[in-house]
C-alpha cells in the first residue's frame, strides 16, 4: 500500500469487545490529529488481527464525520487476536516489522485491560503506543471510569424499570442479571439507578439466606422485590457461573448464568414467582448515551495530543474528574474491583440495599 509522507503517520486500532462510544474516540483521535499535525491516519481492521493479517487502510476526515452517533467501531475489532500468542504462534516479531514497513510514527490503540496490556508488551518491542480505556465493565486501573460503561447502567437502568412494572402486576421476585465480568461496577450503578432491593456483586459471595431474607422482607412491604446479580457473582463457598470457554483467547471464561442459578435457589426457598432476565450483549450494542459520546471525544482528544507531544507507552486516564496519563504498565494485567470506601456502595448501604452479607452492612455502613 503506497502512503503518503506526512508529518506523522499514526495507526489506529480498537480491540477486545465492542463498546458504545468506539466510534466518537477514533473521531476525536483523527480529526485532531488530522487537524494539529496534518497526520495520515491508518486504520487497522479488526483490532490487532488487522496488524497480524496486513489489512489497514487510511482514513479520510470524511470517514471520521457522521460517526458520533453510531455504536460499534467503523473499522472493526476482535477479542481473540493477541499478537503473542494467536493460533498458537508468536506473531509479535512480524507485528512490529508490519508497524515499521507502514512508517508509523505511533500506533493509538482503544480498548480494555486486555487490548493496553498487549499494548504495554508491544511497547517493549520498540513500538510507540498510546492507549484509550474503553469497557462497558468500568474495571480498568487507575482511572475513575470507561467511555461505554454509562451507556450501559442506563440500558440496564431501563430495563429495571420495565421489569418493575411486571413484577408489581406479578407480585414477583423479579432477577436481572449484568456483564462486568469479575467486577460488579455495573450491577452496582444500575441497581442504585433502578431501585433494586438486592444486589449481588463479585466483590462480596452472598448468603443465600441473606438473600431471601430481603426478598421477603420486600414481597411482604411492597409484595414484589427487584434483584440484580453481576455475571462475575457467586455464592459463599461457590464457584463462578462459566456459560463457555474460548481457549484461544486472552480471558477464555466467558461467564453467564448465575441469574438462573439464584433463581432456582430462591424458587427452593421462597413462595413466590421467580422470574429471571439476562440482557447479554444488549448492554453493549447501540448508540452512545450524550456523556460517552462527550468523554469518549475528551479521552481522544487528549490521546491525540500525547501523541503529537511525542508521549508515547501511556494510557488516558480520568481521576478526579481530570484528564491526565498514566504509563501503561501501570493499568496492563490488574483489574478494579468495587472498594468498600465506594461512594456508591456506601450510598446503597445506607438505603437498606442488601448485598447478600450480613456482615457488610454491619461494618462498613
Amino acid at each position: 500500500m503506497a502512503l503518503i509522507d506526512k508529518a506523522l503517520r499514526v495507526g489506529l486500532l480498537t480491540g477486545g469487545g465492542d463498546c458504545p462510544g468506539l466510534n466518537a474516540a477514533i473521531r476525536a483521535v483523527s480529526k485532531t490529529l488530522m487537524l494539529t499535525c496534518n497526520a495520515d491516519i491508518i486504520g487497522i481492521e479488526d483490532g490487532f488481527l488487522g496488524l497480524i493479517e496486513k489489512r489497514v487502510r487510511p482514513l479520510s476526515y470524511q470517514d471520521c464525520s457522521g460517526i458520533l452517533a453510531t455504536g460499534g467501531t467503523i473499522i472493526g475489532t476482535h477479542n481473540k487476536a493477541n499478537p503473542f500468542a494467536y493460533e498458537g504462534k508468536d506473531h509479535s516479531p512480524a507485528v512490529k516489522a508490519y508497524y515499521d514497513q507502514l512508517g508509523l510514527d505511533a500506533l493509538v490503540i482503544i480498548g480494555g485491560d486486555g487490548t493496553l496490556s498487549i499494548g504495554y508488551e508491544l511497547t517493549k518491542l520498540g513500538m510507540n503506543i498510546v492507549g484509550i480505556p474503553k469497557t462497558i465493565d468500568n474495571d480498568l486501573m487507575c482511572t475513575d471510569r470507561t467511555f461505554g460503561f454509562d451507556t450501559a447502567v442506563s440500558i440496564v437502568t431501563d430495563a429495571l424499570d420495565r421489569l418493575r412494572t411486571t413484577g408489581q402486576s406479578h407480585k414477583r421476585i423479579m432477577i436481572l442479571e449484568t456483564m462486568g465480568r469479575y467486577a460488579g461496577w455495573i450491577a452496582l450503578h444500575a441497581g442504585m439507578a433502578g431501585g433494586a432491593d438486592t444486589i449481588l456483586i463479585p466483590e462480596h459471595p452472598y448468603n443465600i439466606d441473606e438473600v431471601v431474607k430481603s426478598c421477603n422482607a420486600r414481597m411482604g412491604s411492597q409484595h414484589y422485590s427487584i434483584v440484580v446479580v453481576a455475571e462475575g457473582a457467586k455464592p459463599v463457598g461457590g464457584q463462578l457461573i462459566v456459560r463457555e470457554k474460548i481457549a484461544d483467547s486472552p480471558d477464555p471464561l466467558r461467564l453467564g448464568g448465575i441469574g438462573n442459578v439464584l433463581k432456582m435457589q430462591l424458587e427452593e426457598r421462597l413462595d413466590a414467582e421467580v422470574r429471571s432476565t439476562a440482557l447479554g450483549h444488549i448492554q453493549r450494542g447501540g448508540s452512545p448515551t450524550s456523556y460517552d459520546r462527550i468523554f469518549a471525544t475528551n479521552l481522544g482528544r487528549y490521546a491525540a495530543n500525547l501523541v503529537a507531544a511525542r508521549q508515547f507507552g501511556r494510557a488516558v486516564v480520568m481521576r478526579d474528574n481530570k484528564l491526565s496519563s498514566v504509563t501503561l504498565q501501570k493499568v496492563a494485567n490488574k483489574t478494579r474491583l468495587v472498594p468498600r470506601t465506594d461512594r456508591t456502595f456506601l450510598s446503597a448501604l445506607s438505603l437498606g440495599i442488601s448485598f447478600g452479607d450480613p456482615a457488610i452492612a454491619l461494618t462498613d455502613k
